[in-house]
């Protein structure tokens, strides 16, 4: 059911209390006839005890309806709290509060005068009408509850704990505010008793107000101190349904609202009133606040009161309120603030939902029996009944019948199943498994030669791209190569002027091209290669290998590496590593010398006092005196834990730019191999944009090179495996800072941690290598021709 709503603003009704028998009657006039009823009340200038008054003489407000002195309570039970009381019935929420300055009948409205059973509030009589309503309403099944909460100097406390008779209102259990999530106030502590009927009720409203505190005051010898709410909650629910309807009638029996100085007291009753007034504050702040159209936020946290009645102003509530008025001379003003508080309150709208929720277990329930029901109808058309899953049988039926509906090349031929839409979801699922996966269950669904065709097709797509691949990565190592082989003649050249041994190195160019590279190059190719597990991978390879990256791209790295301009801040980096780690092995001796020095001058010292201990029991006569010999030793001892500090702090420091430049090193490390590839896939991309005869032809193997190269002067011993390299056949490395400037900064991304493999195939790795060198001699061979 959808949930129904009801906007509208706090219905506000005037009581005007009959005057007491000493009592001056002020001046007021009531007009009922107009569209909105209207009370005039007049203050005569005489009231200003001489002073010069400059206040308005008439004072006019509207209400819903106004009762005169004369007003019995059944009127203003039909009038003001019956049409509440009907919309609780229907499962919306209600508020009847009362409100005005202490002795203006507020309890007397919303409880009853004790005299005469025609003096019944309220309360009594909306609990007497609501249980009528649910005997004559036999459709829906009903449960009562009742809570009475009353909130004094801003504490609440539960008026129905049956478990003691109290004497003070401080036995009573106090009652706490909690809110959910959804901002929706739950009152922890707060007893809801069930009534099953009008006695029962009555007996708690009893009970309730018996445990009501009263306190003296000059105005009245009988009136609360304290806001008291009755609430009503009601539960309804059809038989068999599973709609359950909750809502809940608050009560609320107001505070005075008096000014302090009005009531001429001290001490204990000036708190309660301080309280009472500061509540009814905060009331008014919250309804002021509602009343304005841009208000965002309403205080309704600011007091125990308004956090209760929530709901009721502003909320999901039909909320209305009865202004009661003491019209004597004396008390003109009060009841003049309390019609211009009145008059706020009937600005305020109220949006009221039918509250509505769904019992789960009785939903079940419900689907079940529908379910059933359906069954049972599906079995009387079809003459079968049906379970909830295809049994063995019909499956392997309707696998048949899927077959010879493939096999049929009758283009008008159709798969008929029945009208079970089971069957033909099955029947959906399993063609689209056969179009997906030809080779089911063993069996060839499709005829076999497509199938195989397919496959020979997808094998040769994929020999060719790994083909394609080798050749890529052969073309860019044997342009490396040429480019060593060019550098390796420009050194040599350059070493002729100063070796000796000139005449060995000379023959270089007619060397295969293997054996041009230094023989540090390939021991350190093969040392690579063993420690390969060190080396961090790189991603790109393995899109087309399939996740091991190959002999070609991991030699073509290795020598990336040792070109990179970056190798140099490697390098120099380990060398101060090395300085650091030394310095760091030395001070820790140090500090360990120290530390053993100070315990011996400490046994030293237990020593001397031993001794000395000793001597004093054999020549009790001798005082001990001042001895210089251990005074000395705790000078060393001071001594030495200088030294040992100084020391312990250079350790700390040296700590520190040990890591900092392991941080560095694995920075440039990330930064090489994030160069080598970029640099290799644009190679890899070149290679494959230019014609392959074109590849053979010696001109244009020689593709525009990077700058990441630089001349061999700078190829640095370091690998990222950490092998040390000697050759015996080459000067140590000249560093030349002013070249490798030039070298460009990528942004570096942090390589996969996961280290890719060789191949794993060693077969497959002969097969490579073999093809290389067959490649590698063939261009040999045209690079001579061409020389």
């Amino acid at each position: 059911a959808v949930a129904a709503m009801v906007k509208e603003t706090i219905r506000v009704y005037a009581r005007v209390k009959p005057l007491g028998r000493r009592q001056q009657a002020g001046s007021y006039s009531v007009d009922n006839e107009e569209p909105l009823p209207s009370l005039e009340i007049t203050v005569p200038r005489d009231l200003a005890d001489g002073f010069i008054n400059n206040k308005r003489e008439s004072y006019k407000f509207k209400f819903q309806k106004i009762f005169d002195q004369e007003a019995k309570q059944d009127v203003i039970f039909d009038s003001i709290a019956k049409p509440v009381a009907e919309c609780v019935l229907a499962g919306y929420n209600g508020t009847i509060f009362a409100y005005g300055q202490t002795g203006s009948g507020k309890t007397f409205t919303i409880t009853g005068g004790a005299e005469r059973y025609s003096d019944r509030g309220i309360i009594p009589r909306t609990l007497s009408y609501i249980f009528d309503q649910l005997q004559k309403d036999s459709s829906k099944v009903y449960t009562t509850h009742v809570s009475y909460l009353e909130i004094y100097n801003e504490c609440g406390y539960d008026l129905l704990d049956p478990r003691h008779e109290t004497s003070k209102m401080e036995d009573l259990p106090k009652v706490t505010i909690m809110e959910d999530s959804d901002q929706n106030i739950h009152l922890k502590n707060l007893s809801l008793q069930q009534a099953t009927n009008e006695e029962e009720a009555l007996n708690l409203l009893f009970l309730g107000d018996t445990n009501r505190m009263i306190a003296e005051t000059p105005m009245n010898q009988a009136s609360s101190r304290s806001h008291c709410i009755f609430t009503i909650h009601i539960t309804s629910k059809e038989p068999g349904s599973a709609t359950i309807r909750r809502s809940k009638l608050h009560l609320v029996d107001l505070a005075g609202s008096e000014r302090i100085a009005k009531t001429g007291i001290g001490g204990h009753l000036l708190t309660e009133a301080k309280y009472i007034n500061l509540s009814l504050h905060y009331l008014e702040q919250v309804i002021i606040a509602l009343a304005e159209k841009n208000r965002s936020h309403i205080p309704y946290r600011n007091s125990m009161m308004t956090s209760v009645l929530r709901d009721s102003l502003g909320g999901n509530c039909m909320t209305t309120m009865i202004a009661m008025l003491a019209m004597d001379k004396r008390n003109i003003d009060e009841s003049i603030s309390t019609c211009r508080f009145a008059q706020r309150v009937a600005l305020i709208k109220n949006e009221a939902v039918l509250n509505e929720e769904i019992d789960p277990r009785l939903m079940i329930i419900q689907l079940k029996k529908e379910i059933q029901d359906l069954k049972d109808e599906l079995a009387l058309v079809t003459g079968k009944q049906r379970k909830s899953e295809l049994s063995q049988e019909e499956l392997l039926q309707l696998d048949e019948l899927i077959e010879t509906f493939l096999k049929d090349n009758d283009p008008d031929s159709s798969l008929d199943v029945g009208a079970d839409m089971r069957k033909i979801k099955y029947c959906f699922v399993h063609m689209k498994q056969i179009i997906n996966h030809p080779m089911t269950s063993g069996k060839k669904l499709l005829s076999e030669d497509i199938s195989e065709e397919k496959n020979s097709n997808e094998k040769l797509e994929k020999l060719k791209g790994l083909l394609q691949q080798r050749d890529n990565e052969i073309n860019i190592l044997v342009t490396m190569l040429k480019k060593e082989k060019k550098k390796a003649r420009d050194t040599l050249s350059q070493l002729n002027a100063t070796s000796a041994g000139s005449a060995v190195l000379e023959q270089s160019p007619s060397m295969s091209l293997e054996e041009s590279q230094s023989p540090s190059r390939c021991s350190s190719l093969k040392e690579a290669k063993v420690s390969s597990s060190s080396i961090p991978r790189l991603p790109f390879p393995s899109r087309a290998t399939g996740g091991k990256m190959s002999l070609g791209c991991q030699e073509a790295f290795e020598i990336f590496k040792q070109d990179h301009a970056d190798s140099i801040t490697i390098e120099d980096n380990k060398q101060l590593l090395k300085q650091r780690f030394d310095e760091a092995k030395c001070l820790g001796e140090k500090l360990n010398e120290v530390r053993n020095k100070i315990n011996h001058l400490k046994g030293k010292i237990i020593q001397r006092q031993i001794q000395r201990a000793a001597l004093a029991v054999l020549n009790p006569s001798e005082e001990l005196t001042f001895d210089p010999v251990e005074e000395n030793l705790r000078m060393q001892i001071e001594e030495e834990k200088k030294s040992y500090k100084t020391v312990y702090s250079r350790f700390k420091g040296l700590k520190v730019e040990i890591e900092h430049l392991q941080l560095l090193m694995e920075k440039v490390k990330m930064k090489v191999q994030k160069d080598f590839e970029v640099w290799w896939s644009e190679e890899a991309k070149k290679f494959q944009q230019e014609k392959p005869e074109m590849v053979d032809s010696p001109n244009t193997v020689n593709p525009v090179y990077p700058q990441f190269i630089r001349s061999s002067q700078h190829l640095s011993p370091i690998s990222f495996s950490d092998t040390s390299r000697e050759s015996p056949n080459e000067d140590p490395p000249v560093k030349n800072n002013s070249v490798t400037s030039g070298s460009p900064t990528l942004k570096t991304r942090t390589p996969p941690s996961s280290s890719i493999p060789l191949t794993g195939d060693s077969q497959a790795d002969a097969d490579i290598l073999a093809f290389i060198k067959a490649r590698q001699n063939i261009l040999q061979k045209k690079g001579k021709s061409c020389q």
